[in-house]
């Protein structure tokens, strides 16, 4: 494909995901209310207390908790957008595989965003308990809220890597063999990018992500190893029948010289 082809095709899915992104939004606008107060609640159990600081500072909110309930909605089209343009000029058993990808990344998204919600009141507790007994936590919105918004997103885009890697092994594109040769950078991968995701850098908090991680890499890299012996195996017997047909073919009786 050219570059100005390469282009159009990455404008029309940015188009699409932008749409889905903007109708979520709409529809997490009539959340807004009860989802503000799903986020506020481990503050609030914690003795700890969030305010607005500015006369914008609501809207800003709303805005911003609207966006990430329309980012969570549109998971999967927006997912499929993007795993579709990066592996390009997909045979029918292929779109297929793309299909699936998102069909299984959408669900680990949004249970990254719920593991990291569940994991918000332990690191809240560890934090808001370092307050002087003669002080009280008092936070606002624009600096908790995009706290929660970072983890809540690094949680859900970091269950999407075990997902990448299953779909890239059935294009073929990623062997099973070369995941198990680079295990070591690809633990300290996980580990540098659960310190990075967590908050303030606390250890509650990467361990958390850093575990499910692990897990779910060791299931994916289970999956391609399966999936490379299926391959393989198919491959084989369709050498051995191949190489049968060439021997049929060589085996002929030569026709006789005719006088």
């Amino acid at each position: 494909m050219a570059l100005k082809a390469h282009l159009v095709e990455a404008r029309n899915r940015l188009f699409i995901s932008l749409i889905a992104l903007v109708l979520g939004t709409v529809g997490g606008f009539f959340l807004y209310d009860n989802v503000l107060d799903l986020l506020v609640a481990p503050v609030r159990d914690n003795g700890g207390e969030v305010n607005f600081a500015s006369v914008m500072a609501p809207f800003d909110i709303m805005l911003k908790t609207s966006m990430l309930l329309g980012l969570v909605f549109s998971a999967p089209i927006w997912i499929y957008q993007v795993w579709a343009f990066i592996v390009p000029g997909l045979k029918k058993k292929e779109r297929n595989t793309a299909i699936a990808f998102a069909a299984a990344a959408a669900p680990l998204f949004i249970m990254g965003v719920g593991m990291a919600y569940w994991v918000l009141p332990h690191a809240l507790k560890f934090f808001i308990s370092l307050t002087p007994d003669n002080a009280q936590s008092w936070l606002t919105t624009d600096t908790y809220l995009p706290f929660v918004f970072r983890l809540l997103i690094a949680f859900g885009l970091a269950m999407l890597a075990p997902v990448l890697m299953v779909g890239l092994n059935m294009v073929g594109v990623l062997k099973a063999k070369m995941i198990l040769k680079h295990w070591r950078i690809t633990v300290f991968l996980i580990a540098l990018v659960a310190a990075m995701a967590a908050p303030g850098g606390d250890a509650i908090t990467m361990f958390a992500l850093a575990g499910p991680l692990f897990i779910t890499f060791a299931t994916a890299t289970l999956i391609c190893h399966f999936n490379d012996k299926k391959r393989d195996k198919k491959r084989a017997q369709q050498e051995a029948k191949n190489a049968a047909t060439a021997g049929q073919g060589s085996t002929l009786p030569e026709t006789p010289d005719l006088p």
